[in-house]
């Protein structure tokens, strides 16, 4: 997965700057191309001479690489890499990293960087451990970096690691995984939901939801992440929430029945659907032309059904779809995903509570349960991008 693929390589001043030569040579093995940048403090521990050695590449260090005017563009760089890699990370280099102090060369090409960047810490326990250390991390997460968790190899989620840097193999096989999992769904076409709908009563009055669309939102980045084509049909939501990758093809509606008809023109040529939108059930049977002005003591708002998005998408779905529902529930949680599992003939349902903290609408993390036919599987509570990775696992798990 590595072959063909341009890596930045920081190295920074800690004493296990030495591995960095293992994972040069891991590298380039399996076909990578290698472009060292090293700080200051970093060639205190190895020299360029070395690691020039290794990738036939000039090393850079300095913003100028002669006197004569002579300069290495940090933009170009940031262009050039499929992936940028700080192994060794010290404590300094992610705290210049959370806070955008670029005075050397590796943090003005961090921040320049296109590419997905990849951390490797290295520092003693205590410093790891330390509040300040553990919050640069999670800032560094919460910008989109992937932390590499000292001692498991794995890119990290609650950050539990004990400092010491990862070793070399497992790192490199880090960034093997991270490449796989981009292009296993490439090639498909996803359709998701997000986001509430409104329902008009009149020109300033609508029936909606609490639905931010944030989940909807962080599904769709992992499916494009796997490398699929994500057509994102999305009611109202704020206007912070963008859809950042280029895969993904953001449709904006208003109502139940503008979403209804998306998907229904959209479906056929999918190979999965997800529907995590909350949408109204019901729709005023007259919408005023006007503002409603208040007269009497009470007001009868008569509504009737919105065409229902799943059961019709259920019973379009061909042999080689897979077709993915959500089901937010406040008691009988599971006798009521069931139901609607069968129901509306979906491959699973992705059953979450209002009446556990932290799920459900406008929270930065979800709890879930994802039931199929014949088994369920309890996640511990997460943040939505971690759960989204949950959920597509189990769609590439049952697409055919």
């Amino acid at each position: 997965m590595l072959k063909g693929k341009k890596i930045v390589l920081g190295i920074t001043g800690s004493i296990a700057a030495y591995k960095s030569c293992l994972i040069i040579r891991q590298l380039i093995k399996k076909g990578a191309e290698v472009q060292v940048v090293i700080t200051p403090a970093g060639k205190e521990f190895i020299t360029p001479i070395t690691l020039s050695a290794l990738t036939s590449k000039p090393v850079i260090s300095e913003f100028f690489s002669q006197r004569d005017g002579t300069w290495h563009s940090h933009v170009d760089l940031g262009l050039w890499a499929d992936a940028m890699l700080i192994a060794p990370a010290t404590a300094s280099t992610i705290g210049k990293m959370a806070n955008g102090i670029a005075d050397n060369m590796l943090i003005t090409i961090y921040l320049s960087m296109k590419a997905p960047v990849f951390v490797a810490p290295a520092m003693d326990l205590d410093m790891y451990a330390h509040p300040s250390t553990q919050q640069n991390l999670k800032t560094l997460q919460s910008y989109g970096n992937h932390i590499i968790e000292p001692g498991t190899g794995f890119l990290a989620s609650k950050l539990e690691g004990k400092g010491r840097m990862e070793e070399p193999e497992n790192i490199v096989a880090a960034l093997e995984r991270f490449f796989a999992q981009q292009e296993s769904l490439k090639g498909k076409k996803v359709l998701i939901t997000a986001g509430p709908t409104y329902e008009k009563i009149d020109p300033v009055r609508f029936i909606g939801n609490y639905s931010s669309g944030k989940m909807g939102f962080a599904l769709a980045e992992e499916c494009a992440a796997r490398g699929a084509e994500v057509a994102l049909v999305c009611g109202p939501v704020s206007a912070t929430m963008q859809a950042k990758h280029p895969n993904i093809q953001r449709i904006d509606v208003e109502s139940a029945r503008e979403m209804y008809e998306e998907c229904l023109r959209l479906y056929p040529s999918m190979d999965s659907a997800i529907l995590c939108a909350a949408v109204a059930d019901f729709t005023p049977c007259d919408v005023a032309s006007q503002k409603i002005k208040r007269t009497g003591d009470e007001m009868i708002l008569h509504l009737k059904p919105n065409p229902d998005i799943a059961a019709s998408l259920g019973q379009l779905k061909k042999e080689s779809q897979t077709l993915v529902g959500f089901a937010l529930e406040t008691n009988d949680e599971e006798t009521n995903a069931q139901s609607k599992l069968k129901k509306k003939n979906f491959d699973f349902i992705v059953l979450n509570s209002l009446r556990d903290a932290g799920a459900g609408f406008q929270t930065e993390t979800n709890k879930i349960t994802i039931i199929t036919a014949d088994d369920k599987t309890e996640f511990p509570l997460k943040s939505k991008p971690e759960v989204a990775v949950d959920i597509i696992n189990q769609m590439e798990a049952v697409m055919r």
